[in-house]
């Protein structure tokens, strides 16, 4: 409608947006956990498949609506951003809240899966001659199958090795409904935010590009903001963490991979340079974890500030204030 289109309009889109996601994840989350507890499966197993599932969706569904109008270009852009924004932002603000301790599995195996989903996608990019074509897209979506293998297994084995029940607080079809209509109320409000700001920049006199290095990047990633926020006041830090590690693994491995197996992704240089980024910040949250088994307060303001210092050079750079 054309009344979203004006400030007054907007900011009634970005009020109602934000309460979608915010509802949204409280329900999905409420969910998401009652489901782990019945069928005796650890939280952080639900937040790295459901739940990161769940607020994957709009990177998904803005890549897969972009390959099929064949105007791709910034899917590597908005993941390698949103990867970026799980990372730091969101398990750094999940640290400040709360120490978070990490799981030896988390060490030594969905971590380094992250770290080799991101190399993967770098390695095949240039590998491809700064492009990611329809085979590379099956490559990610193979690897992507391996993982959801290694989540299954894991599950299984936990819910084996269960012993004691945890309070349900949910019916099976009341805790399916809560997480359906939840991941829908939050694809839904992460949307009509995104909308919303990018209409009242561009009505600021923003450009586009900035437009889609910022708010879009920083929008698709609300989901993951929001849930693991809110799964950390829950106390279910277990879930936040899995749920940033998961959706990270999910948008380079599912949402490129589906991406480029409908139509090919330029890649260039300073998508290497973003991933790259993504790698070094996978590598010293890894090396800190590995050490102390746990992320602090300190680390997760590191994080946080090391974010913003590195969209100050983003926007430097897409500005041409580096040449």
């Amino acid at each position: 409608m054309a009344f979203f289109q004006t400030i007054p309009g907007a900011l009634i889109l970005l009020v109602v947006g934000f309460i979608g996601l915010i509802k949204g994840a409280d329900f999905f989350v409420e969910g998401a956990s009652n489901v782990a507890k019945r069928f005796k499966v650890p939280t952080l197993i639900i937040g790295l498949t459901i739940v990161a599932m769940g607020t994957s969706l709009p990177e998904t569904a803005v890549s897969i609506s972009a390959s099929l109008a064949g105007s791709n270009s910034l899917a590597i852009s908005n993941v390698s951003g949103s990867n970026l924004f799980n990372l730091l932002v969101v398990v750094g603000l999940c640290c400040i809240m709360q120490k978070v301790e990490v799981d030896q599995d988390t060490i030594k195996r969905d971590i380094p899966y992250s770290l080799l989903a991101a190399v993967l996608l770098i390695g095949l990019g240039i590998a491809g001659g700064m492009e990611l074509g329809r085979l590379d897209g099956i490559i990610l979506l193979a690897f992507f199958a391996f993982f959801l293998f290694l989540m299954i297994k894991s599950a299984l084995a936990a819910a084996a090795s269960a012993e004691d029940d945890e309070a349900v607080t949910q019916s099976m079809l009341v805790s399916v409904i809560s997480i359906v209509g939840g991941a829908a109320a939050i694809a839904v409000g992460g949307d009509w935010v995104v909308d919303a700001a990018s209409t009242i920049a561009l009505k600021l006199g923003m450009t586009e590009t900035m437009v889609g290095l910022t708010i879009v990047a920083v929008g698709t990633s609300l989901p993951e903001l929001v849930t693991s926020f809110v799964a950390a006041r829950k106390g279910e830090v277990d879930m936040a963490l899995g749920n940033a590690i998961g959706s990270n693994v999910f948008n380079i491995l599912l949402v490129l991979g589906i991406a480029s197996s409908i139509s090919p992704i330029g890649f260039m240089m300073s998508n290497a340079v973003d991933i790259a980024a993504v790698i070094v910040a996978t590598l010293v949250c890894w090396a800190v974890a590995a050490k102390n088994k746990a992320l602090g307060k300190a680390m997760g303001a590191i994080m946080v500030v090391s974010y913003f210092v590195y969209m100050v050079y983003v926007v430097m750079r897409e500005t041409g204030m580096l040449m």
